[in-house]
């Protein structure tokens, strides 16, 4: 009779190679990011195939640090080897991920959030003890900059594309002049992004946390925004003012927020009757089970690490994750006052949802 606890080896010998390539991707974040600060990604998609002395004298780093960090790129498809030559090269579709910050697939904001996440495990293990969060202003190195670096591209290529035409009648008070809350804005991107193709209207950004509105602010200036149609202030969800807001928007930041539906009733309290809410958030199914796939995979950790200890640092009573769905979502804030929720658009990252009171 068969042992009730017998290991199929194929299983395990899969398993095992799953872990590797797991591993393997782990490691490789301090690398990437080695990469990115060294100018070494980009010295290669300049300068063109290196041998790891080219390389040094491009870069002024160690030869021998390069071999390695080369090797290793190499190694993960990162980079191209040639045996003949010796050179290594950068394929342009690793230069879109790992140089070009207006792609749409500029990756090394999530390589930061993968390190940031690691330097908070001892935060976060305190927090799964007592039940308690970690504050945003608390977290790990500079959390928010690598979540303001991870979230850009989308923004940039989605926002004013697809996302805001997808929305009823919003385009047209744009292109007229409307009055406009960014709430949750961080670095204010995406008020940045709205503000340069809606020049006729007005926009403020609102974040809780004001090292990221310092950040803000300074981003305004160097690209050049009247800072009387383009301004950011400190304040939370739930006491923002300025009223009758014709578009209030939340990018990838209501599942963060301690009291989602406090937030809704007071959103639906700022805007017009006419007006529209926007919240921009990361795509997924109503159920763990439809949830189970390498997107979800990054968001439940992303949640698990950075999400959940937020809201629960904020006396939350409801601390939505990064994976709630769009039937909670549609939950929370038809709990506000709003009567239509409905999606206006997706993308593998996000979903859009467009709430009018």
């Amino acid at each position: 009779m068969q042992a009730i606890n017998a290991i199929d080896e194929s299983k395990l010998n899969s398993f095992i190679n799953q872990i590797l390539g797991d591993l393997g991707g782990a490691y490789s974040a301090a690398l990437v990011r080695l990469g990115d600060r060294l100018g070494l990604y980009r010295a290669l998609r300049d300068g063109g195939p290196a041998t790891p002395r080219e390389l040094a004298q491009r870069t002024g780093c160690a030869e021998r640090y390069l071999q390695e960090w080369l090797a290793h790129q190499a190694a993960s498809n990162y980079i191209a080897y040639d045996a003949s030559s010796g050179r290594f090269r950068l394929p342009p579709e690793q230069a879109m991920v790992f140089v070009d910050e207006d792609s749409p697939v500029y990756m090394i904001g999530g390589f930061e959030n993968a390190a940031t996440t690691m330097e908070n495990e001892p935060k976060v293990a305190a927090s799964f003890r007592d039940g308690g969060g970690v504050a945003w202003g608390d977290q790990a190195g500079c959390m928010f900059c690598a979540v303001a670096k991870f979230f850009r591209p989308g923004y940039v290529h989605n926002l004013v594309q697809s996302w805001l035409p997808a929305l009823d009648g919003v385009v047209e008070k744009l292109e007229k002049g409307a009055t406009v809350a960014d709430v949750g804005c961080g670095h204010g991107h995406s008020t940045m992004i709205m503000a340069a193709a809606f020049p006729r209207s007005t926009f403020v950004g609102f974040d809780f946390h004001p090292d990221s509105i310092s950040a803000a602010d300074a981003h305004r200036d160097e690209q050049g925004f009247d800072a009387g149609r383009v301004r950011f202030a400190t304040a939370t969800a739930k006491d923002f003012n300025g009223g009758g807001y014709d578009l209030v928007t939340c990018f990838d930041a209501l599942h963060d927020m301690g009291d989602p539906a406090g937030v809704a009733a007071h959103v639906h309290s700022q805007l017009r009757p006419d007006g529209t809410w926007m919240i921009v958030e990361p795509i997924a199914a109503d159920s763990l089970e439809e949830n189970l796939n390498p997107v979800s995979r990054l968001f439940y950790a992303a949640s698990t690490m950075i999400c959940v200890p937020t809201a629960l640092a904020q006396s939350s009573t409801t601390a939505l994750g990064a994976q709630a769905g769009q039937r909670r979502l549609t939950e929370i804030i038809t709990s506000g006052g709003f009567s239509r929720v409905s999606r206006a658009a997706e993308t593998p990252f996000n979903m859009v949802l467009e709430a009018r009171p």
